[in-house]
């Protein structure tokens, strides 16, 4: 029988998983590593979290089944002893216009239920406090007088209006009201106050004359209620002799009449009609809400273009705060919501606990500060203390759109889960790394199992146990090669993963021979949180810039750097705020990012790289093609005709979950082979072109070997590391790191002169230490051929192996954006103060050295 402490899996094969067995100790953390393409993803995402979801639709009632979609079972025999699962994993942003990381992380509404209760509005005419008070405390304030103190209870009636004021005085004197007071002047409402027509006046009535002594507490009381009744909830107390007091029951200005409206949450959320700002709807910018980010057209292999992100100019009537005036003039400590969560997270904490409250509202406040507190220190925990509440979520990378998630989870309190994480240290410094290990033993403290797939090392040495899968990738793969604690993982002679932790193998950091060219000069970069940096970046070389999450390396490369080189290359000019000069004879910029290379299941390396539509022509050429009347077109799944209508040629259907994420079923028509059974009928040596698009690219370089344009590309695919690919393997199923090497191999193809300027984003996105070996020889083959690269990294060997190294910081946010050091590896790593970086990269020198 299972022990509930165990997650037993029993003959998984999902994918190219080759029958496995696994135990996974629960209420640890457990790290799942290996090659890229081993089947970390199949087992831990597409086998246990998938069956996770399987069973929770199942668990619902008959009722709420009916209208939810039967989820497969994932290929395995048996996983008992799994527990409630949540999935965080490395995805697009969410590219809501609306959503922003006050949002996402349930921050936001804590605070605008902070401004709510507790917060103080302002008057928009003389920018002072407003107060509000209610019966009772109005009561409290007047009896806190000297005892014989006399005064007048007076209900406002009439302000500033023109008249006689006999309709007024009629009514007051049917309610039984003795006196009034006009313009000032007390008179018994019998008496003609002859009042000019065309002068404006004040009229009050008079509720009481008291005079303060113990005892008179009921009487004042009932006056003052019946003063509020009057008047609309104001009250108006003079002392005889001496000064007047005025008292609302709302919050409004005594000298402009501006009142506040009901302080509810609401108000502050811009994702309501009530708080959002009338002239943008709530979305901080001009001409409405933001057009798609990616818009998409499949052509006829499934090549999809991409609409770039126009940025619009803030809203010129709430300025980018997206709210309306009414909420701005509510303020805590001087500070209004939209002020509060433009603060990176490390200034706001701050704020927060040196935020003075009255007592009564203190006590109100407790439990909203508590949980504010709390949200805001795991975005902490994760390495994300420079960022800010009202950065949209459009904006974050993919490590950082996971650990916003990762931050959201640890604030529901959960306990008895199981969290599958995918490459939680995605981004993350390696100073960083520490926090986030914090974060994920705390997850794991809370009687919580949490499966990691992971490639970092400092991660898999933190781990209570180790899943290694392998040797290889694809085909190649699938089976456990060692598992245990890192020791055990060390000491395997089977294990890849362990051969580099120990150092018998290594990552190859031999510099070549170059000249480093001219440099790129950048003067005065201010975009985000750059500090007027000036730099040189030198071309015809390997350039990595590194430095902490948030100190400015995307602000420098890619939306300053980049954005100027594309400009010079068309010709044109733009403003990076910025002066950048030094591209000389560049005539070409490739930026490389972890994008996809293609949004929907239609799209494959076949058809990314070129060279599906070759093969479809040597399929039209056989003769039984020709004798049915097939042209390449019938052989394409993205067209009718060939393609299976079930599927549209996608081999699969997707199907809405509603509240959960939509999922992928086999398509049952064709069985996710994409084609109908006639164009299936037609062989190409013996293969049909599903059975072709099954094929690796290890194996298809063979098949093809005497079709030099499709051998050719199959070549620098496997050159890449990417022969354990399938030729029609969805695109969607690409790692990051898969989808950077697939757009580097057809960069090598091309094979071009043409000085060329290659841009990466930390390519080393979902690379095992193999990989990263693979990925920096195609990086030194793009430099012996003449280009410049210049690379955003975090990865140590990545770093080490620059020709010339550039560190962002020191710190995140507000406190980076200067350049902290730079130079050979070397002389940055023998740095002993200012550079986060050097000590950390001095370790992996040393150790290269020693082994």
């Amino acid at each position: 029988m299972t022990s509930r402490r165990q997650i037993v899996v029993r003959g998984a094969r999902t994918h190219n998983l080759r029958n496995v067995d696994v135990t996974i100790p629960r209420e640890k953390l457990v790290v799942v590593t290996g090659v890229s393409g081993s089947g970390k993803s199949s087992l831990a995402f597409d086998t246990i979290y998938a069956e996770g979801q399987r069973r929770y639709i199942e668990s619902l009632s008959a009722y709420a089944r009916q209208f939810l979609p039967r989820l497969p079972k994932p290929d395995v025999d048996a996983i008992d002893g799994l527990a409630p699962s949540i999935c965080v994993r490395q995805q697009a942003p969410n590219r809501n216009p609306r959503s922003t990381v006050g949002t996402v992380t349930e921050v936001l509404d804590y605070l605008r239920l902070l401004y709510a209760r507790v917060g103080q509005p302002h008057s928009p005419a003389t920018g002072k406090p407003l107060r509000a008070h209610s019966a009772e405390q109005m009561v409290e304030a007047v009896l806190a007088w000297s005892e014989g103190t006399r005064i007048t209870v007076l209900a406002p009636v009439v302000r500033a209006q023109k008249g006689k004021l006999a309709k007024e005085r009629a009514e007051l004197q049917k309610q039984g009201f003795v006196r009034i007071r006009v313009d000032g002047r007390v008179l018994e409402l019998a008496e003609d106050p002859k009042l000019q027509e065309r002068k404006a006046h004040d009229l009050d009535v008079v509720v009481d004359r008291i005079v303060i002594k113990p005892g008179v507490r009921e009487r004042l009381a009932d006056s003052v209620e019946l003063a509020l009744r009057r008047s609309g909830g104001r009250l108006l107390v003079a002392i005889e002799g001496g000064e007047e007091h005025s008292f609302t029951e709302r919050y409004e200005c005594p000298e402009s009449g501006y009142v506040t409206p009901a302080l509810e949450p609401a108000l502050f959320s811009f994702n309501s009609a009530q708080g959002a700002c009338p002239a943008c709807g709530g979305l901080g910018v001009e001409g409405g809400p933001e057009s798609s980010a990616n818009d998409e057209t499949d052509g006829e292999d499934g090549a999809e273009r991409a609409v770039p992100w126009t940025e619009r100019p803030p809203c010129a009537s709430c300025g980018g705060t997206r709210l309306r005036p009414e909420a701005l003039l509510v303020r805590l400590a001087g500070l209004d919501i939209a002020t509060f969560s433009r603060e990176p997270v490390h200034r706001a904490l701050p704020f927060l606990d040196a935020l003075e409250l009255g007592a009564r509202e203190a006590e109100i406040a407790k439990p909203v500060l508590r949980e504010l507190r709390s949200r805001l220190g795991f975005l902490v925990d994760v390495g994300l203390d420079y960022i800010s509440l009202d950065r949209p979520t459009a904006t974050l990378s993919g490590g950082e759109a996971q650990r916003v998630q990762l931050a959201t989870q640890i604030g529901a309190n959960l306990a008895g889960v199981l969290y599958v994480l995918d490459e939680p240290s995605i981004g993350l410094h390696a100073r960083d790394t520490e926090r986030l290990l914090g974060t994920l033993r705390a997850l794991r403290d809370r009687d919580n199992t949490v499966l990691v797939v992971e490639h970092d090392a400092a991660v898999i040495d933190a781990a209570d146990h180790v899943i290694d899968l392998g040797p290889g990738a694809g085909v190649h793969g699938g089976t456990i090669v060692a598992e245990g604690d890192g020791a055990a993982l060390r000491s395997s002679g089977a294990s890849v993963t362990g051969a580099f932790l120990s150092h018998r193998r290594r990552i190859e950091r031999t510099h070549r021979a170059v000249t480093l060219g001219s440099p790129i000069r950048v003067r005065g970069a201010r975009r985000n949180n750059l500090k007027d940096v000036d730099v040189d970046i030198p071309t015809a070389g390997l350039v990595v810039v590194t430095g902490v999450s948030g100190g400015g390396k995307s602000s420098l490369i890619m939306d300053t750097v980049l954005r100027a080189a594309e400009a010079h290359v068309r010709g044109e000019t733009v403003d990076v705020l910025a002066k950048v000069t030094g591209f000389g004879a560049l005539e070409r910029v490739v930026c490389v990012d972890a994008a996809p290379i293609g949004r929907s299941a239609r799209s494959c390396p076949a058809t990314y790289a070129g060279f599906f539509g070759s093969i479809r022509e040597l399929f039209a050429s056989v003769p039984d093609a020709r004798a049915r009347g097939y042209t390449a077109s019938r052989f394409s799944f993205n067209v009718k005709g060939g393609r299976c209508e079930g599927c549209q040629g996608a081999g699969v259907v997707r199907v809405a979950m509603h509240f959960l994420p939509d999922a992928e079923v086999l398509c049952e028509q064709c069985n996710g082979l994409r084609y109908n059974r006639e164009t299936l009928e037609v062989r190409y040596r013996g293969l049909n072109i599903a059975e072709v698009l099954a094929m690796t690219v290890d194996d298809a370089e063979v098949f093809y070997r005497a079709v030099p344009d499709v051998h050719n590309a199959l070549a620098t695919l496997r050159a890449v590391g990417l022969g354990y690919l399938t030729l029609g393997q969805s695109a969607t199923t690409l790692s990051g790191g898969e989808a950077q090497r697939m757009k580097l191999s057809l960069e090598l193809s091309r094979r071009t002169s043409t000085p060329t300027l290659y841009v990466l984003d930390e390519p080393t996105t979902g690379l095992h230490f193999a990989d990263v070996d693979v990925l920096l020889g195609v990086l030194g083959r793009l430099v012996e051929q003449g280009h410049s690269v210049v690379v955003i990294e975090h990865h140590l060997d990545v770093v080490a192996a620059a020709d010339h190294l550039i560190e962002l910081g020191p710190e995140g946010g507000e406190a980076g954006g200067t350049v902290v050091a730079t130079g050979v590896p070397a002389e940055v790593a023998a740095l002993t103060s200012g550079s986060p970086t050097a000590p950390y990269l001095r370790a992996v020198l040393e150790a290269g050295a020693a082994h």
